[in-house]
């Protein structure tokens, strides 16, 4: 069972293979890892214990950040996520970052944003569409329309707590007037846009 793999110089953790969206440009529906990771679909989710545990084989001073990004939402595991970040914070002043959909609250039916502070140090929000149809066609969220309003709301309650809050968006896959549209949005919110290759 895969629960970390390394890219570039990066410690990435996999939680789970949850998710609330269903985006049709997923990396899972081409393969079962990336990056020449072994699959990364899970027997089951491992516990925080056994992910500290796993954290051990690395010297973390020889990497950049931990990231937590998987096959699937991280903050489908809040408690889990937040329990080793602590840990790892303990003993190493590595940057760490999540990768998420922003759905976090939505999935946890409460505001997650005060369990990150002083433990995350940047999140990172796939914003992916500049308005709440187009992303709702594009990622086939389980919460339907209001997934959007909701990743931004995240977002925005993530900033005040979060060294660094980014939205990001696929180069390849918006008009640059969109783009502009989610730069603005960003911006309104106290966050950056971030406009990634597509890979």
């Amino acid at each position: 069972m895969t629960i970390s793999y390394t890219v570039k110089n990066g410690i990435y953790i996999n939680l789970t293979n949850r998710c609330s969206n269903s985006c049709t440009f997923c990396i899972r529906q081409n393969g079962d890892g990336v990056y020449g990771s072994d699959s990364l679909w899970l027997e089951r989710e491992p516990t925080a214990e056994e992910v500290i545990a796993d954290l051990e084989k690395y010297d973390l001073s020889k990497y950049d950040e931990i990231v937590f990004c998987g096959y699937g939402e991280p903050t489908e595991c809040i408690d889990t996520l937040i329990a080793v970040a602590k840990a790892v914070k303990l003993k190493s002043d590595i940057s760490i970052r999540i990768n998420t959909n922003g759905h976090g609250n939505l999935i946890n039916g409460k505001d997650i944003t005060p369990m990150l502070k002083g433990v995350v140090d940047i999140i990172s929000v796939s914003l992916n569409c500049a308005n709440a149809e187009d992303y709702a066609a594009l990622c086939l969220p389980e919460f339907g329309i209001k997934a959007y309003e909701g990743l931004i709301e995240f977002a925005r309650l993530c900033v005040p707590k979060v060294k660094k809050v980014v939205l990001s968006v696929v180069e390849t896959t918006l008009p640059d007037e969109d783009i502009e549209k989610c730069d603005a949005l960003a911006k309104s919110i106290g966050a950056e846009l971030r406009v990634r290759p597509f890979e």
